[in-house]
């Protein structure tokens, strides 16, 4: 019994003991109601791995700098690399007294050491301490992201690849404007996941900033070294200003901001699928490895995917706004509203990875194109109308003079209904003597595809260019 009271002790040492929750500045502990309010371990145990890091590089600084004895510093690191042991088999659960994560460790630490436990803390904060374990752990989280968006371009890729000769309509305004080469279409959203991974890369630069050795505000009198700690864990520089080191969010608004831009971009691929699923469109047949029925309805087949992911873009947006909102109020330096950057950014990141996965897998196996169905719809509409009047616009005819004669004569074809590609030769040339044997061959949807060869066009020899490219791109990416 006095053993165990004396371990109590040594780790009260801490907060101050049970009476006092704090330091003995205080005489009686929180309410239990209010101790549940104000503690985080509950969520932020995540961070776990990235607190015993930052840990161990600091008690590693404190002894290479001379603040502690070395051998007292590596019986520090001995302590922590044990705690990081008993996480691994389960053994490192605290509860909620432990209050958080830094906290949780401190305390298992002086269990451990005694004494020598309590020096780990000397020259940080909590504030600058969980600044750290915040950034190390979005930093590995944002490498995961780019991981994912390189796995779904290689999907997106090889679809497109597969479908390099395949036509598609293309819409504007939901409307049927002009047909267009399907691969075309699909490295679009290969071109929106490259813009995702250059905001990620952009904003990690960002990220990789240390807070460490900023304390709780101002410093520290404390002969630390900041630089060391920082380039042991892998920052690429530290904060110039100790009150914008613990006080600055920026990069989880920023990340929080690339992540909704990721969800829209899915969610618009979304979106097409679930239109081109349906009988209406009937583009693509969903594979039963990404699809589910309905209960009461037996013919059916349910686009699931396409359609959580559509819903949860609204998730990670509502995140962005939260962090926005939780920090624009805030003067310096640390707050404890902090508190709610971390939940935010933990779902934020778990939605984002798993939405990227299921559209990964979706492309990679959940849908098939249905070639002959694409083809007989680039063929039954008016989207080559435009060819027409750029028919005229090349021999000579001013193309706003041409486009009203097509325009009027798309209105005649719809009262007859007939197509444009049924009107014989005598009926072109008494609409405008320009028009040769030639304009029917002009009007095949292949045709018409492949004579948009302006840089960036849909033009089959522009697409297999660019299919070259992102090949040579990817090839070059590694996603483990």
């Amino acid at each position: 019994m006095a053993a165990d009271a004396s371990i109590r002790s040594q780790a009260s040492g801490v907060t101050g003991g049970t009476a006092a929750g704090w330091s003995d500045r205080f005489e009686q502990g929180l309410h239990p109601a209010i101790e549940r309010f104000n503690a985080s371990i509950g969520f932020d145990l995540v961070l776990l791995q990235e607190d015993l890091d930052g840990s161990i590089a600091h008690a590693r600084m404190l002894g290479s700098s001379g603040v502690i004895p070395a051998e007292e510093a590596s019986r520090l690191i001995e302590g922590l690399e044990a705690i990081r042991a008993e996480a691994a088999t389960g053994n490192f659960r605290p509860g909620l007294e432990a209050e958080d994560v830094h906290f949780a460790v401190e305390r298992r630490l002086i269990e451990h050491l005694g004494d020598l436990g309590k020096k780990l803390h000397t020259g940080r904060s909590r504030n600058d301490q969980v600044g750290t374990d915040v950034r190390l752990w979005l930093r590995r989280r944002s490498d995961e992201v780019d991981q994912a968006l390189v796995r779904l371009q290689r999907a997106l890729l090889a679809q497109a690849e597969a479908h390099a000769d395949t036509l598609i309509p293309g819409y504007t305004h939901l409307q049927r404007a002009q047909p267009i080469c399907l691969a075309h279409h699909l490295l679009a959203y290969v071109e929106m996941a490259e813009r995702d991974r250059q905001r990620l890369a952009d904003g990690r630069r960002r990220l990789n900033v240390c807070p460490l050795g900023a304390a709780a505000l101002a410093g520290t009198p404390v002969p630390i070294d900041r630089r060391a700690t920082a380039a042991e864990l892998g920052f690429g520089a530290i904060y110039a200003n100790s009150l914008d080191a613990v006080s600055d969010r920026d990069f989880a608004v920023e990340f929080m901001a690339t992540a909704s831009l990721v969800m829209v971009h899915l969610s618009r691929l979304s979106e097409e699928v679930i239109l081109w699923a349906s009988e209406e469109f009937g583009f693509v047949s969903l594979t039963d490895r990404c699809a589910t029925g309905s209960s009461l309805m037996p013919q059916k087949k349910n686009p699931d995917v396409p359609e959580l992911v559509r819903g949860k873009s609204g998730r990670v947006f509502g995140h962005l706004m939260g962090l926005l909102t939780m920090i624009k109020g805030l003067p310096l330096a640390y707050n404890k509203d902090f508190q709610e950057d971390k939940e935010a950014l933990f779902d934020g990141v778990s939605t984002t990875l798993a939405s990227l996965e299921a559209m990964a897998i979706l492309m990679e196996e959940g849908l098939e194109f249905r070639p002959a169905r694409l083809e007989a719809a680039v063929g039954a509409d008016f989207s080559n109308a435009t060819d027409v009047a750029d028919y005229l616009a090349v021999r000579g005819v001013p193309f706003r003079q041409a486009y009203q004669l097509v325009g009027a004569l798309v209105k005649t074809c719809l009262a007859e209904g007939i197509l444009l590609r049924d009107l014989p030769l005598e009926r072109w040339q008494a609409l405008h003597p320009s028009f040769e044997a030639d304009i029917q061959a002009t009007l095949e949807p292949r045709r018409v595809v492949a004579a948009r060869c302006s840089e960036g066009g849909t033009g089959f020899a522009l697409v297999r260019a660019q299919l070259d490219l992102w090949r040579l791109r990817l090839a070059g990416e590694t996603t483990s």
